[in-house]
């Protein structure tokens, strides 16, 4: 299921859990935060998309 914009949480929220995945990983991800990392990537690149086209 994808995303809608009612449902996408702001950038800035999925990078700091982005960065808190690598903090608590030490640098090298398990195949399990790995997946995590993909699908926060997925996430944040939707909320950058969303809050750009809101500000356009």
């Amino acid at each position: 299921m994808s995303p809608t914009s009612a449902s996408v949480r702001p950038a800035a929220a999925v990078n700091a859990e982005i960065r808190a995945l690598w903090a608590q990983a030490g640098g090298q991800l398990s195949p399990g935060e790995q997946e995590a990392y993909q699908r926060l990537l997925l996430e944040w690149s939707a909320a950058v998309g969303e809050e750009r086209a809101e500000a356009a």
